[in-house]
């Protein structure tokens, strides 16, 4: 079943503006365009129109949604990993909204303010759960091991890599003089790249996986969630990692 632009654009809360602009930027093109001029679109157009409005509720721009979806070509297999963040999501601000009903009853005298209760929802530490939600329970049980393999000096080295490359692309971004597709931020994508490969688990140190696909999607990840974004100065730091990472990732075979 195909439907009009103004129908879609009236299911999805677009308009019919926008969807033409995604069909001339190459995201959306319509699957058919009648004799009249008129845009239609299928089943298949209607799925990749969701994945677009999904990574733009992330916070991603329409080049990055479109490197996105080029790298997952996967229909179902993207999805299922948009519905795992967003389930996600949807416990943390479940859980926050719990908390803060809490401090009301207990404001209102209908209960009594526990601290331990107050925060629940709002720590942004990586969890255990959530790694395997995203990746799976063996690639985090590979991580752990490599992890309390390393013993105390081995941990403290490796933070102590993972900051000072963290800070160099910092740094790097700062410098108006620097481009995504410098020398310089192209060296720091490279070794970027070899330390995910380093880390037993990760797609990336997978010789059967997509290290193209992985690198992108956490690319995009470093803008997308606040707790990547820090440790890149902020939103505008995370997305220069991101470019960078994008155009290093087009160079390899």
């Amino acid at each position: 079943m195909e439907r009009s632009i103004q129908q879609v654009a009236k299911l999805a809360g677009t308009t019919s503006r926008t969807l033409r602009h995604y069909d001339d930027i190459g995201l959306l093109p319509p699957s058919r365009i009648g004799h009249n001029g008129y845009r239609y679109y299928d089943e298949a157009s209607l799925i990749r129109l969701q994945r677009v409005l999904l990574l733009r509720e992330l916070g991603l721009g329409l080049p990055q949604i479109s490197e996105v979806i080029k790298a997952e070509a996967d229909e179902a297999s993207a999805l299922t990993t948009h519905l795992a963040m967003l389930r996600l999501e949807q416990d943390r601000l479940a859980r926050q909204i719990t908390a803060v009903q809490h401090t009301i009853d207990s404001l209102q005298g209908r209960g009594k303010l526990m601290a331990e209760d107050m925060f629940d929802g709002f720590d942004h530490t990586v969890h255990q759960q959530e790694v395997e939600q995203r990746w799976g329970k063996d690639p985090y049980a590979r991580s752990d091991a490599w992890w309390r393999s390393l013993g105390k000096d081995g941990q403290e080295s490796w933070k102590l890599m993972a900051k000072e490359l963290g800070s160099a692309w910092i740094a790097a971004a700062r410098d108006a003089g620097t481009t995504p597709d410098s020398p310089r931020a192209q060296d720091l994508a490279r070794r970027h790249v070899e330390w995910l490969t380093g880390i037993p688990g990760t797609p990336a140190s997978d010789p059967r996986a997509d290290t193209k696909a992985y690198v992108l999607g956490l690319a995009e990840m470093y803008v997308a969630d606040e707790r990547f974004a820090a440790n890149y100065g902020g939103v505008e730091g995370a997305s220069f990692v991101r470019d960078a990472l994008t155009a290093y990732v087009g160079t390899l075979p």
